[in-house]
C-alpha cells in the first residue's frame, strides 16, 4: 500500500493588501490580501520550512530520496534537491532530483516519487515543491500570486492516504509562460487561455481518471483543483457535475494567492488538514496539460494532524506596512549597498557544510558541553577531536542577548542582531533575526531556527540560519 506518509506546508508570515497594490497604481483591487516571501526567501528556503515541517517526528534515516519541484529555482545548473538533503540533514546516500519548467512540476515529483517507492527502488521519498513567482507591476498577476511550500513523504507503511491511480494529458499550448531571459510571467489574452488551456485540459484529466476508475462526482469527499483565480475552479467543477459548496477546496486565492507549482500541492496538505478516514480525494493540476489523481484516506490520518501545515500557517502572519516595501522585497528597486561587503568561498561553503547547511554543534564526549559552531577543542575541558556531532535546527531557544543595527543598511532595517541559546546543551549561537518586529524583540524571547537566504555574492547564493519569533 503506497502513499502519503506525511505532510508539510509553509506559507511565509508575510501577506500583502491587495488594496496597497490597487492603489499605488489606481487600478481595481482583486480580494483581500496574498502571502509574500520576505526579502532572505526565495522557493529554496521556503521548500526546507515545508519539508522540515513534514519530517518533523520521522525517521530521517529512512529517507532514501528527495525531489524538489519549482518554476522559480534559484539555480539553473545545480541541484537544489542537494542543498535541501543537506539542510535537513539527511544521508548524503540519498536519491536526489530537480523538476522544473512547469505549473504540473510539483505533480510531475509527486508521480516520480510514487514510482520509486512502487518499484522498490527507495524506501521512502521526500517531495518537496515551492514557487515565488513575480507577476508584471501593475498587472492582475502581482495582486493575484502568491509564495509558499508544501512537502509529502512517500512511502509503503503507516500511510495516512493511499494514492489509487494517475492519469495525465499532455498539452503544448503557450499560454502561461517565461523564457529563460524573462523576470516576469507572461501570458496569452485570458479568455482564450481559459478555454483553450485551462478549461479544456482540467476537464479531461479529471473525466479520464474518473471514467477508468468507474467513479462519479458523489464518489468524493473533496475535490483539490489548480485555480488560476478566484472563480474558474467553479465554473469547472460545475461542468464535471460536482457540488461547489460541498465538495470543492478552497484554492486561497483571496488570502494566500496562487501559489504556481505548489498550488495544487499546498491544497492537498488543506484537505488532508479536514479529512477524515475514508474520504476520497480528487486532486488535479494544470500546466500544459493535467495531471490528476485519487486518493484514499486511511485511519492513519489523525496522527499528523499535530503539523503546523496550511491552516497554521495562514493565522500566523505580519502585514506588510507599504507597497514600497514589497519591492525591495523583490529587488524591483534600487537600495543603497550593504555597509559590510562580504566575499564568499565556494570551498569554504564546501568545507563547513555540517555546521553552516546542516546546522551542527558539536558536543563534547567528556563534559557534555554544546558549542556552535563545530569545535575541534572544547573550551569548557579542553578536550581535542574527543566530540559527537548533534543536529541544532529543530532545536528551540530563547534570546539571550540582542542589538539593534541601524547603520547595517540591507533591505529591511535595523539588522537584529541576536546571541541565542538553545535548549541544546545552553548552545550560544550568534545569528540574525527574521520574520520580527524589532521593536517587540526582548532578552528570554522564545525562537525557532529558519533557513534563509543571506545574498548573492561571487556569482552564487549564499545560505544560512536565522531565528525567529515562534509562529
Amino acid at each position: 500500500m503506497v502513499g502519503i506518509m506525511s505532510y508539510g506546508a509553509y506559507i511565509p508570515i508575510f501577506r500583502m493588501s491587495k488594496d496597497i497594490v490597487s492603489n499605488a497604481w489606481g487600478t481595481r483591487s482583486m480580494g483581500v490580501e496574498r502571502s509574500v516571501a520576505n526579502y532572505d526567501e526565495d522557493s529554496l528556503t521556503m521548500a526546507v520550512e515545508a519539508a522540515l515541517n513534514c519530517i518533523d517526528g520521522e525517521d530521517r534515516k529512512g529517507i532514501e530520496g528527495l525531489f524538489f519541484a519549482s518554476s522559480t529555482s534559484p539555480y539553473k545548473e545545480k541541484a537544489c534537491s542537494s542543498i535541501l538533503a543537506t539542510v535537513a540533514d539527511l544521508d548524503s546516500e540519498i536519491w536526489t532530483s530537480d523538476f522544473a519548467n512547469s505549473l504540473r512540476a510539483g505533480t510531475s515529483a509527486l508521480r516520480a516519487g510514487l514510482y520509486a517507492v512502487k518499484s522498490g527502488e527507495v524506501k521512502d521519498v521526500l517531495v518537496t515543491v515551492a514557487d515565488c513567482r513575480l507577476g508584471t507591476p501593475r498587472s492582475v498577476d502581482e495582486q493575484i500570486f502568491g509564495d509558499g511550500a508544501a512537502a509529502f513523504l512517500l512511502g509503503d507503511s503507516d500511510v495516512i492516504a493511499t494514492i489509487e491511480d494517475i492519469y495525465s494529458v499532455s498539452d503544448d499550448i503557450t499560454d502561461v509562460w517565461r523564457t529563460d531571459q524573462d523576470n516576469f510571467v507572461r501570458s496569452w489574452e485570458d479568455r482564450w487561455v481559459l478555454i483553450n488551456g485551462y478549461t479544456k485540459n482540467m476537464k479531461a484529466a479529471i473525466s479520464g481518471i474518473m471514467k477508468r476508475q468507474g467513479l462519479e462526482p458523489k464518489d468524493f469527499a473533496k475535490i483539490v483543483m489548480y485555480s488560476p483565480d478566484a472563480r474558474s475552479h467553479i465554473g469547472l467543477a460545475k461542468k464535471l457535475g460536482f457540488d461547489t459548496a460541498t465538495q470543492l477546496q478552497d484554492p486561497l486565492i483571496k488570502t494566500v494567492g496562487n501559489l504556481g507549482a505548489a498550488q495544487p500541492l499546498v491544497l492537498l496538505v488543506a484537505a488532508l488538514e479536514e479529512a477524515k478516514a475514508g474520504d476520497k480525494i480528487l486532486l488535479a493540476s494544470y500546466g500544459d496539460g493535467s495531471d490528476a489523481f485519487v486518493l484514499q484516506v486511511t485511519d492513519a490520518i489523525e496522527d499528523v494532524k499535530k503539523k503546523r501545515g496550511v491552516k497554521g500557517a495562514i493565522e500566523s502572519k505580519m502585514m506588510l506596512s507599504s507597497y514600497q516595501k514589497y519591492l525591495a522585497f523583490r529587488q524591483l528597486v534600487s537600495l543603497p549597498e550593504e555597509f559590510i561587503k562580504l566575499f564568499p568561498s565556494a570551498s569554504v561553503i564546501w568545507r563547513t557544510k555540517n555546521w553552516a547547511l546542516s546546522f551542527h554543534g558539536s558536543k563534547c564526549k567528556n563534559c557534555g558541553l554544546v558549542s556552535f559552531p563545530i569545535q575541534r577543542v572544547c573550551f569548557g575541558c579542553q578536550s581535542r577531536d574527543d566530540f559527537e556531532e548533534i543536529r541544532l535546527s529543530d532545536k528551540k531557544g530563547k534570546v539571550f542577548t540582542y542589538s539593534l543595527d541601524n547603520l547595517a543598511g540591507g533591505v529591511d532595517p535595523p539588522t537584529v542582531q541576536t546571541i541565542v541559546e538553545s535548549e541544546e546543551g545552553g548552545a550560544r549561537i550568534y545569528c540574525l533575526m527574521t520574520d520580527c518586529n524589532p521593536k517587540e524583540v526582548k532578552v528570554d524571547m522564545p525562537v525557532e531556527m529558519t533557513f534563509r537566504r543571506f545574498h548573492r555574492e561571487g556569482g552564487f547564493y549564499n545560505y544560512f540560519w536565522k531565528c525567529r519569533p515562534i509562529r
